[in-house]
């Protein structure tokens, strides 16, 4: 069987998405020795995760992420590059009400920018000095006063593998804080097991952060693999009315044969 594919991008952070949507005579499986494959830098197409888009009800689609190692998560830049593959295939026109794995999202395009609405944050929790926090997947967040000298990769392995974390293990974030509501960020994705170009997720994670040090919406991020905007309204620790701004990108189309 032959699959048509898009190769995406969200600042860096690429993905194999599959339509399964428009092509009924044509579907892809949810196969997780396929994806682990296919997603494979050296033997596969390469990416750091794998999208479906499925039909899904009162929904205009449901979009299902897999990590390159074949765990499910949600997926901030995935998202957004699932909305931008739906709209270029006739799905949607330019406003998004999809299904993601922790439930609905709404999205936008305007100005070549995807908008994505995120649920709310009902707390930040404190771990000795460093923060912990869900943002649709979870994520440690550490600053720290030099990025450049950080290990992004042996720390953030040591923080997923540690006892506290054991069981679901969990998303890694050091973070730099800058002038002008400013934040560099680097991510080490536990479903990657490595250092990613940019997390949406973890972006997200990091502005919350930032703002009980006193900044404000809109956090403006850098990361590896470009900028992305966050915004929120804040309630003392919770937070409500996030989005997470940014572009995607589509690289190339191919097709695959399995």
């Amino acid at each position: 069987m032959t699959i048509p594919f898009y190769k995406y991008h969200g600042t860096g952070n690429d993905f194999i998405l599959v339509d399964n949507i428009t092509n009924p005579n044509v579907t892809c499986p949810h196969d997780p020795e396929l994806i682990k494959s296919l997603c494979h830098r050296k033997f596969g197409i390469g990416a750091d995760g794998f999208i479906f888009l499925e039909k899904s009800g009162s929904y205009d689609f449901e979009m299902i992420y897999y990590n390159s190692d074949a765990s499910q998560s949600l997926c901030g830049n995935g998202s957004r590059c699932a909305v931008h593959l739906a709209s270029y295939l006739g799905i949607i026109n330019n406003v998004a009400d999809f299904l993601a794995i922790d439930g609905p999202h709404q999205a936008r395009i305007q100005d070549n920018l995807v908008y994505l609405q995120l649920h709310d944050v009902s707390t930040i929790q404190m771990m000795g000095n460093d923060y912990f926090l869900n943002t649709g997947s979870p994520h440690y967040v550490r600053l720290v006063q030099n990025l450049v000298e950080t290990d992004v990769i042996e720390l953030g392995k040591s923080i997923n593998a540690s006892q506290s974390f054991q069981n679901t293990g969990t998303n890694v974030n050091f973070v730099q804080l800058e002038a002008n509501n400013q934040i560099s960020v680097c991510t080490y994705e536990r479903g990657v097991n490595d250092e990613t170009l940019s997390c949406g997720t973890g972006v997200v994670a990091a502005a919350l952060v930032a703002s009980q040090k006193g900044y404000t919406s809109p956090v403006y991020v850098v990361t590896k693999g470009g900028e992305l905007q966050i915004s929120f309204c804040k309630h003392n620790t919770a937070f409500s009315n996030i989005c997470l701004v940014g572009p995607a990108t589509q690289v190339f189309q191919g097709k695959i044969t399995i």
